[in-house]
């Protein structure tokens, strides 16, 4: 549910949009979103021209405060290595947005708002979604900030797949595109961790059907469990080695099953923090969406034909080499898509140790990697 003070019509700084009966959302599956709300941050303004604007889409479990705290951990944005003055994203030279996506539980629309048509949370009556359905949210959105065209749009894992999205369905409102650590499709490897995580969330007995709002519970639990089977597919093993190997928690074994290895330990944590901030509807919501996406379908299964109408654009294409849940073949096939297709792209694999979750943390590489494509398309479009 948005919390009203959100909602703003100042278009710089951040808040909520909230769009008018006039302008729904209509989705994939044939249902309509009317009042549609999409909570973003900001960084930054919009240059004479207007042609500075850039967007970041972001992760599964991330959301619109990419370099701002947040409001409910009080943590750091997600992104601030990126995302700063003299940083790649840099709020003196770019008007940056990024949005929560629908589905999401940070102010966008999604399971846990209110129906009007109810007066309660939408749960399991909110219409089943699909990255394109996000896409076109943000498309909405873009336009109301006064943003014909976007100067790049940014995203790694899920966010890269909003971008691809974007490429496919609005080529025309794009100069480039970053996609980072990520996949045309997923896998049938993806789509049954996902599975796992939601059959967690749905066996918990608080879930109550979806309807846990209702009954003041939260399946807390199985929420818990979902996040700790996705962390594991983040990391890679000589990470995880790395950082816990067999090491205990503390002097001997428990002859039990409390957490006796650190590396239990740090799951448990990792599910226990998650539940304070994320809506265990939208988990289920999102990964669906994510399960679903399969940018070639609607071309005779051609990658490429997707993308000829961006031909026009430049993108760049990051990996990992230790990305096991999006790997480098996976970044491959896409870049090659991109160069059937006519489009100028660039692709760098990154070494590193670190897994998917690499494009999050401290990386010289990447980091540069992105500052060098931006720089080079801002110098061609004359705004260096």
């Amino acid at each position: 549910m948005t919390d009203p003070d959100l909602v703003t019509s100042t278009p710089v700084g951040g808040g909520a949009w909230r769009f008018p009966a006039s302008e729904p959302l209509r989705l994939d599956s044939g249902g309509v979103i009317e009042g549609l709300e999409v909570a973003y941050q900001t960084y930054g303004q919009l240059n004479a021209d207007r042609s500075n604007a850039v967007l970041i889409c972001h992760a599964l479990t991330m959301d619109q405060h990419v370099a701002s705290p947040h409001p409910v951990t009080g943590k750091p944005g997600w992104w601030p290595r990126l995302v700063g003055p003299g940083k790649p994203l840099d709020p003196q030279r770019h008007f940056i947005i990024c949005s929560n996506v629908i589905g999401g539980c940070m102010g966008s629309t999604g399971p846990a708002s209110i129906n009007p048509a109810t007066g309660k949370p939408w749960a399991l009556s909110f219409p089943v979604i699909t990255i394109a359905d996000m896409v076109r949210a943000q498309a909405m959105l873009v336009k109301a900030l006064g943003v014909e065209t976007l100067f790049a749009v940014v995203g790694g894992s899920m966010g890269g797949m909003q971008v691809q999205q974007w490429a496919v369905d609005y080529p025309e409102r794009l100069a480039s595109a970053v996609i980072i650590a990520s996949a045309s499709r997923h896998s049938a490897q993806n789509i049954a961790f996902h599975e796992v995580g939601r059959q967690a969330i749905m066996a918990d007995p608080d879930w109550r059907g979806g309807a846990y709002a209702d009954h003041g519970t939260r399946p807390e639990k199985g929420l818990a469990v979902a996040r700790m089977a996705a962390h594991i597919t983040y990391l890679s093993e000589p990470a995880l080695q790395r950082k816990f190997g067999r090491e205990l928690q503390r002097d001997g074994l428990s002859w039990g099953f409390d957490a006796d290895f650190q590396v239990e330990s740090y799951l448990r944590h990792q599910g226990a923090s998650f539940v304070d901030r994320f809506d265990a509807n939208s988990y289920l919501y999102i990964t669906r969406a994510m399960d679903y996406f399969d940018i070639a379908a609607s071309h005779g299964g051609v990658l490429a034909s997707a993308f000829t109408r961006a031909r026009h654009m430049r993108f760049c294409v990051l990996s990992f080499s230790s990305d096991w849940l999006y790997p480098t073949a996976e970044n491959r096939h896409i870049v090659r898509a991109l160069t059937a297709a006519g489009c100028r792209v660039a692709f760098v694999e990154i070494e590193s140790d670190k897994g998917h979750d690499a494009f999050l943390l401290d990386e010289p590489v990447m980091d540069a990697a992105l500052a060098g494509f931006l720089g080079s398309v801002e110098r061609e479009r004359g705004l260096a």
